[in-house]
């Protein structure tokens, strides 16, 4: 597992690359000016703060770099910052019986793969299957997802319903009682659905095309 001062390093050596400040980088990646801040990387405290597993993403998709690269820029010589995750095809999301009520796969009878273990979140990845959420996301493509990690407005989600469905969409408003979906698809509805009927509810935090 990649520590707290090699993914700092390499978010640092990632702006020097594109010759920019960690400020600068943030900002070219639709973040606050602030996010990279050496005084946001320690709490007044002393506790490690980290960057989220989103915010990564942002940088990686403004600079072209890619997971790998960054995980080498961590650490020349790695020895351990790849780790793997539960591969589940969008068909077995459908399956409840599979699944912890967290959200996660549940056993160990899953494919696996490679994903840069810098995430305190739980994570494992899902196959898309058919072409419901293009022009977004493809058949084939693999979404790194976390159904622990905290929902805002705005972000992706693959969401499983009680009967079995599972959609990908964008979290538009939650409440205690609804949550409203809006599609990638245009010739897919958005959808309004009661919190009762939601198994689970993860958000992306990666896709791999």
């Amino acid at each position: 597992m990649l520590s707290h001062g090699q993914v700092w390093t390499a978010i640092d050596k990632l702006a020097e690359r594109y010759g920019l400040s960690a400020s600068g980088l943030a900002r070219k990646a639709g973040l606050d000016a602030t996010s990279f801040n050496r005084s946001k990387r320690v709490s007044p405290d002393g506790r490690q703060r980290w960057p989220s597993t989103e915010s990564i993403a942002k940088i990686l998709t403004a600079t072209g770099a890619t997971l790998q690269e960054f995980v080498a820029l961590a650490d020349p010589n790695p020895s351990g910052g790849q780790a793997t995750v539960p591969l589940v095809g969008w068909a077995q999301a459908g399956a409840g019986r599979l699944f912890t009520p967290d959200g996660m796969p549940a056993g160990a009878a899953w494919e696996e793969i490679e994903f840069p273990d810098f995430s305190a979140d739980k994570v494992f990845a899902i196959e898309v299957s058919g072409d419901s959420m293009q022009p977004l996301y493809r058949d084939g493509d693999v979404l790194i997802v976390s159904p622990t990690a905290t929902l805002r407005k705005g972000d992706r989600v693959v969401v499983r319903l009680a009967n079995g469905e599972v959609m990908a969409k964008e979290l538009k408003r939650r409440t205690a009682r609804t949550v409203e979906l809006s599609s990638f698809n245009k010739e897919h509805e958005d959808r309004t659905v009661p919190m009762t009927d939601v198994s689970w509810m993860a958000r992306v935090l990666w896709a791999r095309q």
